[in-house]
């Protein structure tokens, strides 16, 4: 495995690389956890060691980062220059928000470097721009045509850990995942921690989670505890009271809502290696969450995920579509909205 897999997704930005005419990046970004040398990652680039090299690799990608500005009356479109880790062969999209509805997307040739422009509609306001995921492009630079931009007003963070669910497996947009779809819903600064594959419980990861700044904390795994890491129903139970006592460490005060699986049909009542179903599972996770609720964490909240999803919303038997993903997002919203910090 290479040493630093982060680090070999893309080249750091080099010495001069935003001209003059171009906007620094960084204080437009938004859904960042850390920057490593001008580039967005998802895990602490000091603390890679202790990861599986799957997270690792994930981590690279930056899934869930936002260009958020605000734009003066007048400004007709935003440029943004950027560098993906390589060509590869699916096209760029590009979307343009507007509060809660998209107005506008660019689809590009794939290009290791380009610049796109979008056109902002009349009157100004605070828009975001959800670049594509894939081959971890960097933004290198913004500028306004016609007008003026500004980074948008801070919002509350919100840091999602879960699996390739929360990552958005299988929504057909960046802007459609549900972590996405509930932060908008909310007014919150989303910071996607989901991992492909992960989210197993590692608990370095949870002491991660402590050291970044947030205002409220969603955890949504499990699912990957039934097949790539089999766990008993015990031994989760165990993790999940560990997991939430380290993230509370840097964050004791700030809800907490943990999300246990949801619908997946060829694990409900199905044992795993070690002779858990999903079922086991899941009730193991709310479990914890209530003890450790009912023991003093009173802005711990516990969403099971079973009813949320019928067969009908998954696209693959395990990831929802884009109407699963809203739904999920619309019962997260639901559960989070009380407790979101004006």
């Amino acid at each position: 495995m290479p040493a630093d897999p982060l680090r070999e997704r893309s080249a750091p930005l080099r010495p001069g690389e935003v001209a003059a005419d171009w906007l620094d990046p960084e204080p437009f970004l938004r859904g960042t956890a850390w920057l490593d040398r001008g580039r967005a990652v998802r895990a602490d680039p000091a603390d890679l060691d202790r990861l599986p090299w799957d997270t690792v690799e994930r981590a690279a990608l930056p899934i869930g980062v936002r260009v958020e500005f605000t734009a003066a009356p007048g400004t007709r479109s935003v440029e943004l220059r950027y560098r993906a880790a390589s060509r590869g062969s699916l096209p760029h999209c590009f979307a343009l928000w507007r509060g809660a509805r998209c107005v506008g997307e660019v689809t590009t040739e794939p290009a290791e470097e380009a610049t796109v422009r979008l056109g902002l509609p009349s009157g100004g306001g605070v828009f975001s721009v959800h670049p594509p995921e894939d081959r971890a492009p960097v933004i290198l630079g913004l500028r306004a045509v016609g007008g003026v931009l500004s980074p948008a007003p801070a919002r509350p963070r919100w840091l999602v850990h879960g699996d390739s669910i929360t990552e958005g497996w299988w929504s057909t947009r960046p802007s459609h995942s549900w972590p996405a779809t509930a932060g908008r819903t909310l007014g919150l600064d989303t910071v996607n921690l989901g991992f492909a594959g992960g989210a197993r419980g590692e608990l370095p990861l949870a002491e991660q989670l402590a050291r970044l700044p947030g205002e409220l904390v969603t955890l949504a795994f499990g699912t990957n505890c039934w097949s790539e890491a089999p766990t008993s129903a015990g031994r989760l139970y165990e993790t999940v009271r560990a997991y939430v006592g380290l993230v509370r460490r840097g964050h004791p005060d700030a809800p907490l809502l943990i999300l246990s699986p949801v619908l997946r049909p060829e694990a409900e009542t199905t044992r795993n290696a070690v002779g858990a179903t999903l079922d086991d599972l899941r009730a193991a996770m709310e479990h914890a969450g209530r003890d450790l609720a009912s023991e003093g964490d009173q802005r711990l909240l516990v969403l099971s995920g079973r009813g949320l999803l019928g067969p009908e919303h998954l696209a693959d038997g395990l990831h929802p579509d884009d109407a699963g993903h809203a739904r999920i997002a619309a019962a997260v919203a639901r559960a989070l909205r009380p407790h979101v910090p004006a």
